[in-house]
């Protein structure tokens, strides 16, 4: 049996830790900790978040997915 660690989605809730803004990346480190970015600030820090991250999780596609409608909703 192989163990599977799973990241749960960012929620809207999650704030950038730079700036506070909703967070659209989760970076979780090398060293056991994890930070939170917004889109801005994930990839203004790409680089250096890419040297010293173990997973990054980036959902900013999220931000220009199409929005989906109830059913019923138009």
């Amino acid at each position: 049996m192989t163990a599977v660690l799973t990241t749960p989605p960012i929620t809207a809730a999650e704030r950038c830790d730079r700036c506070g803004a909703q967070a659209y990346v989760r970076v979780l480190l090398a060293t056991g900790g994890e930070l939170l970015f917004c889109a801005h600030h994930g990839r203004e820090h790409s680089a250096r978040l890419r040297e010293v991250a173990a997973e990054i999780h980036d959902q900013s596609d999220r931000l220009t997915a199409p929005a989906i409608a109830p059913d019923g909703e138009h």
